[in-house]
């Protein structure tokens, strides 16, 4: 009973504990231009702590927490690219939702068309090699 009763309540808490962490004081901008610079950037970063969600669209602490400090960076005259070099010497360039074509990573660039293209290879290659191994049967060779 004790058990069902913990995690009656649990359930009931789980909604309140998953709330989303609110910025409790918005960001100020000096002017449009530099609020559109700041959300382009934003949306080029990926949170490092929700990882499928930019450092725009994310609600955790430590993204609030990049958001003021990239507006900071974009404050102090820091370029998009300073800005993002800074996050990838903080956190690797998993913080990038593009990172550069280099040669350690072009697997990743790579891979998936390769595997694709070998992938149908090797159904061509089969599909031909069965259709040349069924040859029509004669009327005459039917056995019941």
């Amino acid at each position: 009973m004790a058990l069902i009763a913990l995690s009656l309540s649990l359930s009931l808490a789980s909604p309140v504990l998953a709330q989303a962490v609110s910025d409790p004081t918005p960001l100020q901008y000096r002017d449009a231009a530099e609020e559109a610079r700041f959300h382009a950037l934003a949306a080029e970063l990926r949170c490092v702590q929700c990882q499928n969600q930019s450092l725009a669209d994310s609600n955790a602490q430590i993204a609030h927490d990049l958001r003021r400090e990239v507006l900071v960076l974009m404050q102090q005259g820091n370029s998009d690219a300073q800005i993002k070099q800074f996050l990838v010497d903080r956190y690797g360039e998993f913080v990038l939702y593009r990172p550069p074509m280099e040669a350690r990573n072009a697997l990743l660039w790579f891979g998936p068309p390769v595997a694709l293209l070998i992938g149908a290879g090797v159904l061509v290659w089969v599909v031909r090699r069965r259709s040349r191994g069924i040859e029509p049967m004669d009327k005459s060779e039917e056995r019941w």
